[in-house]
């Protein structure tokens, strides 16, 4: 991680350095947190962040799934985030908003410790790797099932739920592999540790539901709206192991991931596909700024010349 000059922390902005916690935290013995990951991009008119208020408002969420009250609005976090782009002057950069409970009271419930909230920002590169979307990943089905949506509420990005995407990729990185793709319970395919997972077959482009405990990604949603504007059909159903094997085409979309193909899964090769990069040059024109039909997706970011200088 490439340290930048600032981040903002509980209302203001602070160095780097000084952005510590006590580690009596609750959040770190707990895991009681919520976070988003968000990209800004530089585009033609400055800085600009993708669905900004959409991954505001999925924090609020998580957060309420998790009994937590954020301390802040969705519209002040959104002026704490331009604020803090603006003050580290990158063109673009990776944004991790977090909440977590902080030092007070170590017993499992919450009750007097405080909400922390930060956002940090810092430039990060193409998350599977810089060849991953034009040669593609590698991925293995993991022997770490998806935690259950009765077990922890998986529509929350709660930090403790990523234990179990943690183990999944580790065991996949340790055999070789780039990425992991989980199972349910059932049997049916979730999702990546970090990303969703789409399969195409015979031009059409499914998707499991979020009934399989999968995260619903704002990537996700994003990339089915393109390809429905282009004039594909996309369904959200039930994906089993096989067809991940026999897919003409599968990739990955997170907004750390981006759309990264998927080349081969547990060995079987399936290459980089044509309805895939057809995808993945429409998502990067969007959020570069090179779509109109996209442009309200893009919160851009005045720039102070001083944080340039």
């Amino acid at each position: 991680m490439q340290e930048t000059a600032k981040l903002w922390m509980n209302g203001e902005l602070v160095d780097w350095a000084d952005a510590t916690v006590h580690v009596g935290a609750h959040g770190l013995h707990y895991g009681s947190g919520v976070f988003e990951g968000i990209r800004a991009y530089e585009t033609s008119r400055g800085p600009a962040v993708f669905r900004l208020a959409d991954h505001l408002q999925r924090l609020h969420d998580s957060a309420k799934l998790l009994y937590m009250e954020l301390p802040y609005t969705v519209e002040e976090l959104r002026t704490a985030t331009h604020d803090l782009v603006g003050a580290n002057g990158l063109p673009s950069c990776y944004l991790r908003p977090i909440a977590f409970y902080g030092y007070g009271s170590l017993g499992v419930h919450t009750s007097g410790n405080p909400v922390e909230t930060v956002i940090m920002s810092w430039p990060w590169g193409a998350y599977l790797g810089e060849d991953s979307l034009t040669n593609g990943i590698t991925a293995k089905v993991s022997s770490w099932q998806r935690v259950g949506p009765n077990v922890i509420p998986h529509v929350a990005k709660a930090t403790g739920i990523y234990l179990n995407s943690m183990l999944a990729t580790t065991e996949a990185k340790r055999a070789g592999y780039d990425e992991a793709t989980p199972l349910t319970e059932g049997g049916f395919v979730a999702d990546g540790p970090g990303e969703n997972i789409f399969v195409v077959k015979n031009g059409r482009i499914t998707t499991p539901p979020l009934s399989t405990s999968i995260l619903p990604g704002v990537t996700r949603d994003s990339i089915i709206q393109i390809a429905q504007e282009q004039g594909y059909i996309v369904e959200e159903t039930d994906i089993i192991r096989t067809d991940l094997h026999l897919a003409d085409e599968v990739f990955m979309t997170g907004i750390a991931a981006e759309v990264s193909p998927v080349r081969a899964i547990d060995d079987v090769e399936l290459g980089v596909g044509p309805i895939t990069l057809e995808l993945q040059k429409s998502y990067l024109d969007a959020v570069y700024g090179r779509a109109e039909q996209w442009s309200h997706w893009l919160d851009v970011v005045e720039v102070r010349e001083s944080a340039t200088a």
